[in-house]
């Protein structure tokens, strides 16, 4: 049987950079990546979670169904971003999470355009 590999900020590093115009960054002092100067991911500071755009809907039905997985802080409870555990994700759902949170990016840089 083989072992699930263990995700880092270098797996979301990896999938993050092959979407269209995704660059690399920084927020609140950690590595992120934007799409068109609109952030879209980034470490947070404990390092093993990452700050992921999320619609407020969405983000509920996750956080209920995964709780140890999906999670967020007072911080965020305002914000359509959602935290995320790397130890707790495989790359399936991590790139599909990352794909969400660009796209809801780029409509958001759209509608301040």
């Amino acid at each position: 049987m083989r072992r699930a590999q263990r995700i880092t900020y270098e797996t979301v590093r990896r999938i993050g950079l092959a979407l269209p115009n995704a660059e690399e960054g920084t927020s609140y002092g950690t590595p992120a990546l934007k799409v068109k100067g609109k952030l879209f991911v980034r470490l947070k500071e404990d390092g093993d979670s990452i700050v992921v755009g999320m619609p407020f809907d969405q983000r509920e039905a996750m956080m209920n169904e995964d709780p140890e997985k999906y999670y967020i802080t007072d911080h965020y409870r305002e914000y359509p971003y959602m935290l995320v555990r790397l130890s707790k994700i495989n790359e399936g759902a991590l790139r599909e999470l990352l794909q969400i949170s660009y796209r809801a990016a780029l409509s958001a840089k759209r509608r301040r355009d």
